[in-house]
C-alpha cells in the first residue's frame, strides 16, 4: 500500500488517474442555500491541524478539506461533492498566493490535497493548472515549475504572459493573465488569510491582483474601489467561481509580508462562492484576533477594508457583506 506522501506525490505529478467523466458543474446550484436563499460560507476548523513543531499534518489537511466541501455541497461522498463543483473535462486553475514568501503563502499540503481530489473526481492531471504571478511566488508555496501537459501543471504568468489588449471596469484598466483568459475554464481561488498594510485585509477578492500585469496601479485609497472594480471584470467574475481560502496560518498585523511575531494559527479553511461574504468573514476573523492580541481595530489603524462594502454595492453586485444575508 502506498504511503500518504507517495500518494500526494503521485497526485502532484499526475500519476493518479481516477474518477468518471461527469459534466456536472456548479450550474448556480451551490451559490445560495436552497432553504434560506442566503449565500453560503463554510468555515471548517481543526485545532489539531498543526502537529509537532507547528508542522501541518497532511492527513488532517485532507480530512479538513473533505469536511469543508461536504458541508458546502451537502454531500458526504467526497467524489460526488467535487463533481458538483467542477467540470470534469475542462482545465481547472488553482490560483495560489505566494507573494508573502515562505511562511505566509498558500500551503503546499492544501494544493496537493485539492489536486488529489480533483483527479479522483475525474479531472485529468494535465487539466489541473496551479498558477500565480511568477516562479518566485510558486516556489514560496513549495511548488515546482512543470509545463508537462500529461501531468498536473504548475507555472506562472512569467511563462504564459499577459493579454496585449487591456480590459476595464471603473478604476481597473488591466492586462489579464493569459492563464486566466485562454487556458482555464474555471478557477478555484486559493488565497491565504492576511492582514494588509493598505487594504486592511487580503483574501478572496484581493488575490485577483495576482492575475494582472500591474497590480500596483490598483492600490490607491486603500485599494478601494480597485479590488471591487477588478473583480467586476467579466473574465474574473465569471471564471473564478469557487474559493477554498487557506486560513490554516495567518498574520493578523504587519501583512502582507511574513512577520513571525504576528503569526497566528486559525487552523481553518473558508469555503464558498460569494467572494464578498468570504472577505467579510475573513475580516471579522482578523478583527477578533486583533482584539485578542490587544492590537487596534483596522478602522483605528486607518485601514479598514472598505472595498468589501464597495464590492457589495449596486454598481458591483459581487456578493453580500451583511452576515444576516449569508450563512
Amino acid at each position: 500500500m502506498k504511503s500518504r506522501r507517495e500518494f500526494l506525490k503521485e497526485a502532484a505529478t499526475g500519476a493518479l488517474l481516477l474518477g468518471s467523466q461527469s459534466k456536472m458543474g456548479l450550474a448556480g446550484m451551490l451559490d445560495q442555500n436552497a432553504e434560506t436563499g442566503k449565500s453560503r460560507v463554510v468555515v471548517a476548523k481543526d485545532a489539531a491541524l498543526h502537529g509537532q513543531g507547528m508542522q501541518l499534518d497532511e492527513k488532517r489537511v485532507l480530512a479538513l478539506l473533505d469536511r469543508a466541501i461536504a458541508a458546502y455541497t451537502g454531500h458526504d461522498h467526497t467524489v460526488e461533492s467535487w463533481r458538483r463543483i467542477v467540470p470534469q473535462d475542462k482545465v481547472i486553475g488553482l490560483k495560489v498566493n505566494g507573494l508573502g514568501g515562505r511562511g505566509i503563502s498558500t500551503h503546499l499540503a492544501l494544493v496537493l490535497a485539492i489536486a488529489e481530489r480533483l483527479q479522483q473526481a475525474g479531472v485529468k492531471p494535465g487539466n489541473i493548472l496551479v498558477w500565480d504571478r511568477n516562479a518566485r511566488d510558486l516556489r514560496a508555496c513549495g511548488l515546482t515549475i512543470n509545463t508537462d501537459p500529461s501531468r498536473v501543471r504548475c507555472y506562472g504568468s512569467d511563462v504564459a504572459g499577459y493579454e496585449e489588449q487591456p480590459v476595464a471596469f471603473g478604476s481597473a484598466n488591466v492586462r489579464l493573465a493569459k492563464i486566466l483568459t485562454r487556458e482555464c475554464e474555471m478557477v478555484i481561488n486559493l488565497p491565504i488569510l492576511k492582514d494588509h498594510e493598505l487594504s486592511g485585509v487580503t483574501f478572496s477578492m484581493k488575490n485577483m491582483y495576482g492575475v494582472v500585469q500591474r497590480p500596483d496601479e490598483l492600490h490607491a485609497n486603500g485599494c478601494n474601489p480597485g479590488v471591487a472594480d477588478l473583480n467586476r471584470i467579466p473574465a474574473i467574475r465569471e471564471k473564478v467561481r469557487f474559493t477554498i481560502g487557506d486560513a490554516m496560518s495567518s498574520v493578523y498585523d504587519g501583512g502582507p509580508s511574513f512577520h513571525p511575531e504576528r503569526l497566528w494559527y486559525p487552523n481553518a479553511l473558508i469555503v464558498g462562492e460569494d467572494r464578498v461574504a468570504l472577505d467579510h468573514t475573513a475580516w471579522q476573523m482578523i478583527e477578533r484576533k486583533r482584539a485578542e492580541a490587544g492590537v487596534p481595530t483596522l478602522e483605528a489603524a486607518g485601514r479598514p477594508p472598505r472595498y468589501i462594502a464597495t464590492a457589495a454595492d449596486a454598481t458591483h453586485r459581487l456578493g453580500v457583506n451583511d452576515p444576516s444575508a449569508y450563512t
